[in-house]
Formats: structure tokens, sequence, C-alpha cells
């Protein structure tokens, strides 16, 4: 591996690689990547059919299913390939913060009803699931409305939409290529936060970085903001299961360099089926957002008199049709991001900490265009598995590590408050600084967390 500045690292072509790898790191956070298979999975990545450029690590990549959980690809639209492992289980997964103009002070004195009052509205938790159940009308027009579904029903207002990746709405989503099974698990999901790294978080803007990008955010230091992080739940990883499976049938694993690669062809028909029902997953998940911020409005309408305005909704699993320069020709390709955040100029790029630690708010540029396919980091990236942290954790040592730091947790198992303790993740304030120095996403604010729901 080269070096090529103090925070970017090549991985020269060889045996079958298509083009070079590119790490986006520290030389703390590379560590890191060096005990998994991130680097590993960043060169089998390197050698898929029509990738171009480079096969990319951001600063938070971790070992993930096929591509690295931080990867980014883009492909050729004529010859490249479309890949489940590159997308991930949970299609869509992304987050999106609300603005509101209440002071810190004014709601610690009922930080925890309204705390309490989220967690008993909300549904979250594994397979957990609304009172109300979809019927299947109702889940087609959201599989291929979206957030526009949800506002349509009164479930927020037009302006939301203008601040959502794709509108909340992206297209060519065809409700037929999602499976019954598919279909049966998102019926009573819409709405919900969901477990894992899923979360509701309450957060104060602790500092401001750019005061003319924040204003223009609406970001002021000492208010509330409210951030929601979740995805399209059991639908999209039932779209994700299908499909590997579909793909495993018809173009086998033969060949591939980690089977976990398995994909077909952009423009074939199993290509194009999995595209339809992936974005009928990513639709979903911008609907299971705006539901969850329409109660996260309504329990504060409770408690104060307040406004509550979306500032952005970006996604960080999905595999996209965007338009890109390559040896000075713009050109259509499929870009991939898996656990990495689409960070276009001007665009508000949303990255969130794990519980206990800042989440931060910056903004996309051009160098993005130009380095990384307009993309950054998505979050802290983790350092320990879920098996570790559940075997070696004491919740009880968690539980006091947030009391010290002031944040109160609203968790549904002590399972989840191990696995998603604050020293499984890598360092969060690290990762943005790589993002920022590097210029492909710039500091615009910190938040800090006073209050989580957890699944």
């Amino acid at each position: 591996m080269k070096k090529i500045s103090d925070y970017e690292w090549e991985i020269p072509k060889e045996k079958g690689m298509k083009v070079v790898g590119r790490i986006f790191a520290s030389e703390k956070l590379l560590k890191d990547m060096k005990k998994d298979k991130t680097l590993e999975q960043v060169k089998n990545v390197a050698m898929l059919p029509g990738i171009v450029k480079a096969s990319i690590a951001m600063p938070d990549a971790h070992q993930g299913y096929g591509f690295s959980i931080g990867g980014v690809a883009a492909f050729d639209v004529d010859t490249g390939i479309i890949s489940p492992g590159g997308v991930g289980y949970d299609i869509n997964c992304g987050v999106r913060v609300l603005v509101t103009d209440i002071s810190v002070d004014e709601f610690m004195e009922k930080r925890k009803e309204v705390l309490h009052d989220f967690k008993r509205t909300i549904p979250s938790g594994v397979g957990r699931g609304n009172e109300k159940k979809l019927d299947e009308k109702e889940l087609d027009e959201i599989l291929v409305k979206g957030a526009e579904w949800a506002v349509e029903k009164g479930f927020g207002v037009r302006e939301d939409l203008k601040n959502c990746e794709e509108s909340g709405r992206i297209k060519n989503a065809n409700p037929q290529d999602v499976s019954a099974r598919a279909k049966a698990r998102g019926k009573p999901q819409a709405g919900t936060l969901g477990a894992g790294n899923h979360f509701l978080e309450i957060q104060v803007v602790d500092e401001i970085f750019d005061e003319k990008v924040a204003k223009k955010f609406g970001l002021e230091k000492g208010k509330i903001v409210v951030m929601i992080h979740c995805g399209s739940r059991g639908l999209g990883h039932q779209v994700a299961s299908d499909y590997i499976k579909l793909m495993e049938k018809e173009y086998g694993v033969k060949g591939l360099p980690d089977r976990e690669l398995v994909n077909a062809p952009i423009k074939s028909e199993l290509g194009k089926k999995y595209i339809s029902a992936m974005n009928c997953a990513v639709n979903f998940a911008f609907c299971n957002r705006q539901l969850i911020m329409h109660s996260v409005r309504e329990i504060f309408n409770r408690y104060f008199s307040c406004k509550a305005k979306l500032l952005y909704d970006v996604c960080h699993n999905v595999a996209k049709f965007e338009e890109h320069e390559v040896d000075g020709k713009k050109v259509e390709l499929c870009v991939h991001r898996k656990g990495a955040t689409r960070a276009f100029p001007g665009q508000p790029v949303i990255i969130p900490g794990s519980m206990g630690t800042s989440s931060y708010i910056l903004v996309g540029t051009e160098k993005a265009m130009e380095v990384s396919f307009g993309s950054t980091a998505h979050g802290a990236g983790r350092v320990m598995s879920r098996s570790q942290a559940i075997r070696d954790l004491d919740v009880e040592a968690v539980k006091e590590m947030l009391s010290e730091r002031d944040i109160l947790i609203e968790a549904g198992s002590v399972k989840g408050i191990k696995e998603e303790a604050p020293q499984v993740y890598k360092d969060i304030d690290e990762v943005v600084r790589v993002s920022d120095k590097l210029g492909i996403g710039k500091l615009v604010s910190r938040l800090k967390p006073v209050g989580v729901v957890k699944g």
C-alpha cells in the first residue's frame, strides 16, 4: 500500500484488480482497518466487471458483507454490475435531522417525560411493528411514492420533501419486483425504529464551525435537534436475501474473489429487477423516517410551543445512477454507497456518532465530486463485533458512562445497550476530521446527545 498524502492511501492494481484501491484514512484509522478484512474487501471490489477509477474506502470503513461498510464503487452502466453486497441488507439505512427552536434549558426541564413519550409512542426493537398494519394497496403505494405518500396522508408538509435526498422518492420502483415475503415483513413496520445501531436521539447544537453555512442550515448553538437513524426494516432485508439467492442461481459465484460479491449485469433482466426492488425498499425507508418524524413533531408539540423543520434526510446504503466525470467526460455511472453518505456540493451531510459521543453536520463539496463520486463517511464505524460487546461489556458500566456525560437513555434491552456502547465504535471526531482535511465533507457543526431512544 502506497501513501499518497497524510489522509490518502493507494492499493496498486494486482492479481485481477481492474482499478486501484483508494483508502481515505489517518494513520490511526488505518490501524483499525488492518484488524479485519476491510483492505482485502477493497481489493476484491476492484476486481468486479465495469468498475471505474477506484474501489474506495471511507474513513469509517470496516468489514462488511462483500463490500466493506464504508465502501464506495462506481460502475459503467453498459459493462458494469449491480451487487446487493454493495448496497447492504438494510437498504436505505439512512438518517435525518429535525431542527427546532427549543433551547437546551427548556428541553432539559422536561427531558425524562419527553424521552419516555418517544419510547412509548414510536415502536422500536427487533421485529417490532405498528399496531396498524398497512394493507397491500397502501404498501404498494409507499413502495412507489416513498415519503411523498406520508405527506399526502397528512404526516408532514410538502417542504419536507424538498429536504430529502431524491425528494424522498426514487424513481423506477415497481412493487411487482418485491416478493410476497418481503411485503409481509414490511406491512406492520412503517413508522418503526428497529434495533441494532438504529436510534432516535435528542441532541443540542454544541459547536458551530462554519457560521455562514450553519445559518443557512438553520443550526443555532444551544438549540435542540432530533436525529432519526433507521432504514427499510424487514422489507429491505428480505429484498437483499431474495436477490442474493436469485443471482447465485442465475450467475453462480465461480470466478468471484468472494461469494458475497454475487452480482448481475446492470442491464440484465435480473439486474433491472433487483434495482427496481431495491428502489422500492429505498422508498419504504424514506416513508418510514417521515412517519417517525411526524410522531416526533406531535410529541414535541405536546410539551413545547415550537417550530421543527427538517434539515435533511440522506441515504447510507444504496446504489444510484448519477453523472460523474471520468477521464474528462461526464458519464452515467451506477454508484454503490455501502455505509457511505452522498456529499454533493452544498448538500447537508449528516454523520452520526455512537450513543454517548457527538454527531456532526458537514456540507458536501466539489472536491468530493472529483475524488469520491460525491461521497464521504456515514458514521463512526465499528471496531468491536456485537457478540464481543455482549460478552465483554458490563451494562451498568455503560449506563454509568452515559450518566456521567448527562445522557439519558431509554432502551429496549440490555443487549442493545451493550451492542451500541460508545467503546465499540471508532473515534467519530477523527473520522470527521479526516473528511474535513480531505475536503470531501467540510465541518459545519457538532451535536451533543442529551437523550437517546434505542430498540
